[in-house]
């Protein structure tokens, strides 16, 4: 059984793009080119492994990267004047005008979404107002941590594990929804969970993609909670908030 599977909640590179630059402090007008594609290659190594629909995007970002580092280092011609160096022939410019524009898309979003939820506090909808189906999956958010931080936990997991670079390719056939419980079982006893201890014992890519995927449908669909008290630090798992109807199926015992 192939372990590889196809995700939906992905926001695409320049999301990517835009959280690296966040998360490290950069000037998004003087992009650090060697550092921003060497933590973006690392992570471009987790999406592989999960293996979405959107991963040839991410690989063009990935070569566009490249390419601008090796564009970067060429030696100019004497004769330039100090003032082409800039501006448009430097090599990062459409790069960066992309992240403005992708940034003020999701400022507005952001903005618009708290009005809303500040709008329904006030005015809730009445149920025959709601919806039939989900919305936007990548508009999904996954409580106080974002979906990136979370990535690059795995990532972090994947990396600390030398079984997951051994040749041999060793399946793991447990579904999902067996983690999914037993996840929100441990969760819901111990009252709060340490994300990188749920993949203690895990000695395969395919069970560390399975407990990984497990941990997304529990903060998606089944109320659980993620928090990262010191930023970039280790993720934790709660319990939700108040008591819920929606909750995982008993697994059939043998």
């Amino acid at each position: 059984m192939d372990y590889r599977v196809q995700l939906d909640i992905f926001s695409g590179p320049l999301d990517l793009m835009l959280y690296l630059v966040k998360r490290h402090e950069l000037d998004i007008l003087d992009l650090p080119i060697a550092k921003i594609t060497r933590q973006f290659s690392e992570l471009l190594e987790v999406i592989e492994v999960l293996d979405f629909d959107m991963i040839g995007d991410f690989v063009v970002m990935a070569s566009t990267l490249v390419e601008i580092k090796s564009r970067m280092v060429l030696p100019r011609p004497e004769e330039e004047e100090p003032e082409a160096r800039e501006g448009d022939d430097d090599p990062r410019s459409d790069l960066v005008r992309q992240l403005i524009e992708y940034k003020k898309y999701k400022d507005v979003s952001r903005l618009l979404e708290e009005q809303a939820a500040e709008w329904q506090e006030h005015y809730p909808r009445l149920s025959d107002e709601r919806p039939a189906e989900g919305g936007d999956p990548t508009e999904d958010r996954i409580k106080e941590v974002e979906l990136w931080d979370l990535v690059s936990a795995l990532s972090r997991i994947l990396r600390r594990n030398p079984a997951t670079n051994q040749t041999a390719i060793i399946y793991d056939d447990t579904p999902i929804s067996t983690y999914v419980q037993r996840i929100y079982a441990l969760v819901i006893e111990q009252g709060r969970v340490a994300f990188s201890s749920l993949f203690e014992g895990a000695y395969s890519k395919s069970k560390i993609v399975g407990i990984f995927l497990a941990i997304l449908e529990l903060l998606r669909h089944y109320h659980l909670r993620a928090e990262q008290p010191v930023p970039y630090g280790e993720i934790w798992v709660l319990p939700p908030l108040e008591p819920v109807d929606n909750v995982p199926p008993e697994i059939d015992q043998p």
